[in-house]
């Protein structure tokens, strides 16, 4: 195809209300994935009753999914870039509808890790292909705000209807149907995007280089895992060991992309300083709002006693901050600043967190609510805007790689979310005062996780029962109130960062590159 003739195609693309359905197919593949990464909070105390995992496999379960997204994402944006995005997209649908009938069956902590990990990798080829065909499909950067407003308020949301949607099938159906519902939703994304999404590629790509590849995936996952271990059971040899590893190959991963002539990565991005503020506040949003809805879920549940389906509803206000908050921010950003929509969003997050500290047994829905919305406002704010910050910095040939960039962030918020916050619960839940007479096995059993509290106390006289399981609801009540301390600070103070690095940062200074 000739340049002229390229042209043409990308002029009757943005000309034609198409791109407006095909940006809807993207969307359902994003919140799909969203979906999938917090339904599982509210079925963990469901799936710990079946599979009796222990604690840190609980984790495990929870985060690795992310973990593997997040050490994957810049491959698979790579690869996009290079085979073409709408064919890494629908084959990665598929894989992922597939791969989540193995989730719904797991019969083991063991079985269901794995599973979870193999959803990761399906889902590292779908989240950079959305943002990166929007790139490609919205040529006008206004338009494009737009949908990169849809797309972010899907993701954003994404995160606060998993519990909705899980909460709901909970009550009617066992665990396992939280995974199967992906593959209605994958079927009817795989049969439209063959039809509505274009195909794009970067038409010079280069060799993908599977050493880059290798090195972004060992130094993401060992890094994490180090600090994951670290919260959890305190310093120790074996994981320094395994921190340095994953620190030394992703320093590899660095150099190599500076040398390489098609690096899977151009690591030269992170020199403009709003790039570099936007990845950053990326992360840290989405570490807020993770955190937030994950353990949230099971507070509710498990120290409130609510139902399923009634904590999935009492966070739907979330969803519906974000989504508000995702449709407005690029509008926003144009008529305040950049700087200041992402760092007022960064500080409603850092409150809802902050609100975190002040949460009982006896707390209400209507003050849940409204700190849950709070979150959900500024995270719809701060991740639409960063997104397409990082979107307008980069040629559309290198959309794939950017979008990963994104993604990256995103995921490894989600999981470090889980595993940082979730690891200064447990730290905190696991020094609680078991009353006397509770045999050593159920006493271990309580201390691991506060599902395992609930599971000892049924067992146990009445009255022996019921003083464990207040013991270990007020433990887990206290760990829950130090996470909402520690993660409230890092949003604040990256709210401050984000003020600075962002200066001048503005949306139009967007360049369309032929």
């Amino acid at each position: 195809m000739t340049s002229t003739d390229r042209r043409a195609t990308e002029s009757e693309t943005v000309r034609s209300p198409g791109r407006w359905l095909a940006l809807a197919v993207l969307v359902l593949a994003v919140l799909l994935v969203a979906v999938d990464a917090t339904v599982l909070g509210l079925a963990t105390p469901f799936l710990s009753e079946d599979l009796k995992p222990s604690g840190t496999q609980l984790l495990w379960i929870g985060d690795v999914y992310s973990f593997v997204i997040a050490g994957l994402l810049v491959s698979m944006g790579s690869l996009g870039d290079r085979i073409g995005r709408k064919k890494l997209l629908l084959t990665g649908a598929v894989a992922f509808g597939a791969v989540s009938v193995l989730n719904a069956y797991a019969t083991s902590p063991e079985m269901m890790i794995l599973a979870r990990a193999l959803l990761g990798v399906a889902g590292a080829t779908l989240m950079p292909s959305t943002l990166a065909l929007i790139r490609n499909i919205f040529h006008d950067p206004r338009e494009r705000s737009l949908a990169v407003g849809i797309w972010g308020a899907a993701a954003s949301a994404g995160a606060a209807v998993g519990p909705v949607v899980g909460g709901f099938l909970l009550e009617h159906f066992w665990w396992g149907s939280v995974f199967l519902i992906n593959l209605p939703v994958m079927a009817v994304l795989v049969l439209v995007g063959i039809k509505l999404l274009p195909e794009s590629r970067d038409p010079d790509p280069g060799p993908w280089d599977l050493i880059s590849v290798g090195l972004s995936l060992i130094g993401m996952v060992a890094v994490v895992y180090a600090v994951k271990e670290a919260a959890v059971h305190g310093f120790r040899w074996d994981m320094a060991g395994t921190g340095v590893i994953g620190l030394a190959a992703l320093i590899w991963f660095v150099r190599r992309q500076l040398t390489l002539p098609s690096p899977l990565l151009d690591v030269r991005l992170f020199h403009h300083r709003g790039f570099s503020g936007a990845v950053l506040a990326d992360l840290l949003t989405i570490l807020g709002l993770s955190g937030l809805v994950f353990f949230l879920s099971q507070f509710l549940q498990l120290v409130q006693g609510r139902s399923p389906l009634e904590a999935g509803l009492i966070e739907l206000p979330a969803a519906i901050g974000a989504v508000g908050a995702g449709l407005m921010a690029g509008h926003l950003a144009r008529r305040a600043s950049v700087r200041s929509t992402v760092s007022g969003g960064l500080t409603a997050v850092g409150l809802a967190l902050a609100a975190c500290t002040a949460l009982s047994a006896d707390t209400g829905v209507v003050a849940l609510g409204l700190a849950l919305f709070l979150g959900g406002l500024g995270a719809g704010l701060a991740f639409t805007v960063t997104a397409d910050v990082i979107l307008s910095t980069v040629p559309k040939e290198q959309a794939g790689a950017a979008s990963a960039v994104s993604e990256t962030a995103y995921e490894l918020g989600a999981a470090l979310g889980i595993a940082v916050l979730g690891s200064v619960v447990t730290g905190v839940y696991r020094g609680f005062t078991v009353p006397e007479g509770v045999p050593a096995g159920m006493a271990d059993a309580a201390r691991d996780s506060l599902g395992g509290a609930v599971e000892s106390a049924k067992a146990l006289p009445q009255e022996q029962g019921g003083a464990l399981l207040s013991a270990a609801q007020e433990a887990f009540a206290s760990g829950f109130h130090a996470a909402g301390a520690v993660g409230a600070s890092v949003l604040f103070a990256t709210a401050v960062a984000a003020w600075f690095m962002l200066r001048g940062q503005k949306l139009e200074d967007g360049i369309e590159h032929a």
